[in-house]
């Protein structure tokens, strides 16, 4: 018997291509020839550094990254970007503004103000209890600040930015985690773009840094070389080994998402499946979404049912049915999908008509 592939609404690790890990199941055991896997050759050998290579060029292509931009490798996830940006465009004593619109955005607040730094909350959406952004231009951007922080997609709470906020002379620096190559982005309007790979990029433990060429060689003294923007661009991010198997995916998904139309046909998939799943959600008076309706995320689609005694059914009945890690975040509760860019609409498709169903039984 085959075995069965669910329809993971995790968000994160996520949900992978599943085209694109047959390609690696199939060069596990013998990468290019090699009789190695992919994890077990030399970061230093032709082959590897040909793979890195592609993965950056790839990136650039798919995404349009200007060539006064580097492309870094880097490890530790998205997380520890939250400390390696302030220690790589600001000394002790600086401005750093940040907006915050949710549980990551936080985070990376809680780490800057760890750096000596004044950090200036130009606007915090608490008052709707983060289902809301700020508005364009009801703000205004300190002209001291070394940057402008902001996280365009609040994953657990479901709440993405409808604009790219202006910076008015001020670096842009975003944690795009939860949506970067979802959709076409001008990257030129950015200093500094971070990610980590579990949501659209591949798996856990590869952070991807793309950096304007202005911003680096300025870090601290105190900077650990493996977050030190210039040292690991001089290096090709290969101060260290870097986590091979991550880069080597990282490759493969964006051959994927070039095979099946480039970012602007993945686009307009997501689009097309999260407003399906916000109107199952609307339309159904059992379950509700919290997060304005101009600001819902693409990605991360956080739900309530009418009565909360049901929630463990609907997990175990989904369950059942291969719609698997559907229950929302502990600090908020309820049930969340995450739609990423390998989520096909048939999954989305099912999980409507399950919550459809479950509606009607039990509503």
């Amino acid at each position: 018997m085959a075995p069965v592939r669910v329809y993971n609404f995790a968000a994160g690790p996520a949900m992978l291509p599943t085209e694109v890990l047959e390609i690696a199941q199939a060069e596990l055991t013998d990468w290019q020839g090699s009789g190695m896997s992919v994890m077990e050759v030399s970061h230093r050998g032709k082959p590897f550094i040909a793979c890195a290579a592609h993965a950056e060029q790839a990136l650039r292509g798919v995404l349009g990254v200007p060539d006064n931009y580097r492309v870094l490798f880097l490890q530790g996830g998205a997380t520890s970007q939250f400390a390696a940006l302030p220690m790589n465009l600001t000394e002790p004593g600086d401005t750093v503004a940040y907006l915050h619109t949710g549980q990551w955005s936080i985070k990376a607040i809680k780490a800057a103000k760890k750096q000596g730094l004044t950090v200036d909350v130009l606007a915090d959406e608490a008052p709707s209890n983060y289902t809301t952004v700020p508005a364009a231009g009801s703000y205004t951007v300190p002209a001291a600040a070394k940057y402008l922080h902001y996280t365009p997609n609040e994953t657990i709470g479901g709440v993405e930015f409808d604009y790219i906020p202006d910076g008015a002379g001020v670096p842009l620096a975003a944690d795009f985690s939860s949506t970067i190559l979802s959709r076409p982005l001008d990257v030129a309007r950015y200093g500094v773009i971070y990610a980590g790979a579990q949501k659209n990029m591949g798996p856990a433990g590869l952070a991807v840094v793309i950096v304007r060429d202005d911003l680096i060689g300025h870090a601290r003294a105190t900077t650990p070389d493996v977050w030190d923007y210039a040292a690991m661009a001089a290096a090709d991010s290969m101060l260290n080994p870097p986590p091979t198997f991550a880069v080597y995916l990282l490759g493969l998904i964006l051959d994927w998402i070039e095979r099946t139309g480039g970012l602007t046909a993945m686009a307009e998939r997501n689009q097309a499946k999260a407003a399906a799943l916000y109107a199952a959600i609307d339309d159904s008076g059992f379950y509700r979404n919290p997060v304005d309706p101009t600001v819902r995320s693409w990605m991360n689609v956080p739900f309530t049912l009418a009565d909360a005694a049901l929630d463990a059914d609907f997990l175990k009945e989904a369950e059942a049915q291969g719609l698997t890690n559907l229950k929302g975040h502990r600090s908020v509760g309820g049930m969340r999908a995450s739609i990423y860019n390998a989520m096909p609409r048939e999954g989305v498709d099912a999980l409507i008509a399950f919550m459809t169903d479950f509606a009607q039984r039990r509503g």
